[in-house]
C-alpha cells in the first residue's frame, strides 16, 4: 500500500499507470493528475449498490457490488489492459481506498502484475491538496500583474512564461477570463479540479523566485480562489500594465469575438448590470451590440464599467506597486516589447531575508 507523504511524492510515484476505479461522475470531479478512469461500478450501478445498502441489506449490496464489480473489472483486463505485459506496475485508487480499489487490485495481483493501492484512496489524495491550499500559508512569494480590463495582461502572461519567468494563469486553470465577458465555450472545472490543478502547478514551482499572476478578484467565474493563495495575492506587490483606451477597446473587440458576436446571450450578460449601471445605459450597450459596433461597445464597457470598478477596487486594496509600465498599443510587436520590459523588470526582484519583495536598480554598468 502506497502512503505519499506529500503531493510532490504523489507526483514522482514511479507506478506505471494510476488507474481511478471509482464511477465515471467521482472521476469528472476530480482526480489524480494523469490518473487513467477504469470504473469497476458505474454511475448507475454505483447507485443501486448504495441503494440496496441502506434500504435492503450491506450483505445482498456486496454480493450485487461483486458480481458487477469483477464483470466490469474482467472487460478492463481484456480491453484497455490486454496489451500490458508482465512487469507492469499499477497504483489503483477508489474514494476511500476500500473494497473498490483493493478488490481490483487483487485481481490483477492474481494475473502476475505489480498492482498497489493508495492509501486512503482519492480522499487522502484530497488531504494533501487542502493541506496545501487551505491549512499552510503559501511558500512562494507573488507578483500581481495588474492594470485595467483590456491591458492583455493574460497575453503578457504568456510571454513571461515563454521567457522562463515563473507564472500562474489562473484564468487558464478557472477556464474563465475573470470579467463580465469572460465566460469560455467549455465549461469552468468543478471547484476541486481547479484546486487539483493550482496546486499541482505550485509544487512545479521554485520558492526561491517570485511568481507572477494576474491581478483578480477572490472569484474568477463561479471558482472561489483558495485561501492560501488568496492571501498571498493579498499581500503581493503590483508591477501595472497601463494603455490607451482606444488600444483597449480594440484588444477587447478582438479577444470577445465570439461573445460580441452572439447578441441575444450578450444583451442578457448585459442586463444584469442594470441596477448597478442603470437602465439608460445598459440600454446604450444593447443598442450598441444590436448595430454590430464592437468597437464602440467595448470602449463604452471599458469607460463605464470596467474602469470604475476597477478604481473603486484599487482604493479598497491599495496595493503596493512596485512599477508601472506603458504600452502605447496592444499589437503583437507591442506586448513583445512589454514583455521584455517586464522580464527585465522581474529579474531584478529578489526575495529579501524578511521575505518581502525588493526590486534592484539598475546598475550603471548594465
Amino acid at each position: 500500500m502506497y502512503r505519499p507523504a506529500s503531493l510532490s511524492a504523489l507526483s514522482a510515484h514511479g507506478y506505471d499507470d494510476v488507474i481511478d476505479v471509482r464511477s465515471p461522475a467521482e472521476f469528472a470531479e476530480d482526480h489524480v493528475p494523469g490518473a487513467i478512469n477504469l470504473p469497476v461500478l458505474d454511475n448507475e450501478e454505483r447507485a443501486r449498490v448504495g441503494t440496496i445498502y441502506k434500504q435492503q441489506s450491506p450483505f445482498l449490496a456486496r454480493k450485487i457490488g461483486a458480481a458487477l464489480l469483477f464483470r466490469n473489472a474482467a472487460e478492463h483486463i481484456e480491453t484497455v489492459l490486454a496489451e500490458r505485459d508482465g512487469g507492469w506496475r499499477p497504483l489503483v485508487y477508489c474514494w476511500r481506498g476500500g473494497q473498490r480499489s483493493g478488490s481490483f487490485a487483487w485481481m490483477l495481483q492474481q494475473i502476475g502484475w505489480r498492482a498497489d493501492t493508495l492509501a486512503g484512496g482519492y480522499k487522502s489524495f484530497r488531504k494533501l491538496i487542502a493541506k496545501q491550499l487551505y491549512e499552510a500559508p503559501l511558500p512562494h512569494r507573488l507578483i500581481q500583474l495588474g492594470g485595467y480590463t483590456g491591458t492583455a495582461k493574460t497575453a503578457v502572461l504568456d510571454r513571461l512564461r515563454h521567457r522562463g519567468v515563473q507564472v500562474i494563469d489562473l484564468e487558464a486553470l478557472a477556464r474563465h477570463r475573470g470579467s463580465l465577458l469572460g465566460g469560455l465555450d467549455s465549461p469552468q472545472p468543478t471547484q476541486r479540479a481547479f484546486e487539483t490543478a493550482l496546486a499541482m502547478e505550485l509544487i512545479q514551482l521554485d520558492p526561491e523566485r517570485p511568481v507572477v499572476v494576474e491581478a483578480e478578484s477572490s472569484k474568477i467565474g463561479e471558482i472561489n480562489l483558495p485561501p492560501a493563495i488568496w492571501s498571498a495575492m493579498k499581500e503581493a506587490p503590483w508591477l501595472i500594465v497601463d494603455a490607451p483606451i482606444e488600444a483597449r477597446a480594440r484588444y477587447l473587440a478582438r479577444a470577445y469575438h465570439a461573445v460580441l458576436a452572439d447578441h441575444d446571450a450578450l444583451t442578457q450578460k448585459l442586463s444584469g448590470l442594470r441596477q448597478q449601471r442603470g437602465h439608460e445605459v445598459v440600454d446604450h450597450w444593447v443598442s450598441l451590440s444590436a448595430a454590430g459596433n464592437r468597437l464602440a461597445l467595448c470602449r463604452a464597457l471599458v469607460e463605464q464599467h470596467y474602469d470604475p470598478a476597477y478604481d473603486k477596487a484599487m482604493r479598497v486594496q491599495a496595493p503596493r506597486i512596485l512599477m508601472r509600465l506603458q504600452a502605447p498599443d496592444l499589437t503583437e510587436a507591442a506586448l513583445d516589447r512589454l514583455a521584455d520590459d517586464l522580464d527585465s523588470v522581474i529579474h531584478r526582484i529578489e526575495i529579501d531575508p524578511g521575505g518581502s519583495l525588493v526590486i534592484h536598480p539598475i546598475s550603471a554598468a548594465s
